[in-house]
């Protein structure tokens, strides 16, 4: 596959000698990959990512990856801070309100398996701009394929049983850190920051499914 380049100024040397240790996925909220290019690329707007993936499947990169790319922003992951010096941030070109394209999926495996080979990123560091910055965040949305991911082997498929004593939204919300989702967000936050991964659309009250895999929807391994 061709990696066109197209370089973004938006970008440094990551700090404290950090390597890439995680992906963060995106999805651009634009109209267009040519749209969110020259937005990225525009040193007033202080913001880029590594890659960009068209709808059409066509892949950019803007930033070499052993940069540091301002995608992230503030937020946390499993207790981490300053993500951008340890990731790797891919745009994929959807506005969140409609599925991925099957191009652009297609071409997302292949980065995600070159970017994970090369960089020795274990399945479960791929996360979503949404996981690490709940409630700030939601992208890249419910309609993003997650499932698809887990059954390649390219994000870490996770599931935990609630327990006898059945939901509870605090336990929950302890579970969820335990997980990584170690950002400041109180428990509803948290709650609806992991349904939008792995329940899209699901609302309401905490259910024995927040806990366990049901259809293309799984939660946590080995937190327990």
């Amino acid at each position: 596959m061709i990696v066109h380049r197209h370089p973004s100024p938006n970008c440094g040397v990551r700090r404290d000698g950090l390597r890439p240790s995680h992906v963060v996925l995106h999805y651009t909220a634009m109209a267009t990959a040519e749209e969110a290019i020259a937005r990225l690329c525009d040193p007033a707007a202080e913001v880029s990512a590594h890659y960009v993936i068209c709808k059409t499947g066509r892949v950019t990169q803007l930033v070499p990856e052993g940069l540091r790319a301002w995608h992230a922003g503030a937020g946390e992951w499993q207790g981490l801070r300053d993500i951008n010096s340890r990731s790797i941030g891919i745009e994929l070109d959807n506005d969140g309100q409609g599925p991925f394209s099957l191009e652009l999926m297609n071409s997302l495996e292949w980065l995600l398996g070159r970017v994970l080979k090369g960089w020795d990123i274990s399945p479960m560091n791929v996360i979503g701009h949404s996981d690490m910055a709940p409630g700030r965040k939601f992208d890249p949305g419910p309609w993003f394929d997650w499932a698809r991911l887990e059954a390649c082997g390219l994000a870490g498929r996770r599931g935990c049983d609630s327990g006898p004593e059945g939901p509870d939204l605090v336990r929950f919300a302890t579970l969820a850190k335990r997980a990584g989702y170690t950002a400041d967000a109180d428990a509803e936050t948290l709650l609806a920051a992991v349904r939008l991964r792995y329940r899209s659309f699901k609302t309401g009250p905490i259910e024995p499914e927040d806990y366990t895999p049901i259809g293309h929807a799984a939660l946590w391994t080995s937190v327990l």
